[in-house]
């Protein structure tokens, strides 16, 4: 068996499930009229595509005196 794409313990959370959808002011509605208890969703079905990458932070900026021996 493959192993999933992010791991196998996937934290629960409307943003990336497919059940949910968004709304015409930014408000997740889940369309199973579901919602998270204890951390556990009844209908929540994990869709990688709903997943939104971090910003990769900023390098500082280094001399060429850093890398002298």
């Amino acid at each position: 068996m493959a192993s999933k794409l992010f791991g196998k313990n996937i934290a629960v959370d409307c943003q990336y499930c497919d059940n949910c959808i968004i709304d015409s002011q930014g408000a997740q509605i889940c369309i199973k009229n579901k919602c998270i208890t204890n951390g556990k969703c009844r209908k929540f079905a994990y869709n990688p595509l709903m997943r939104k990458p971090f910003k990769l932070p900023v390098l500082p900026k280094y001399n060429p005196e850093d890398f002298m021996l």
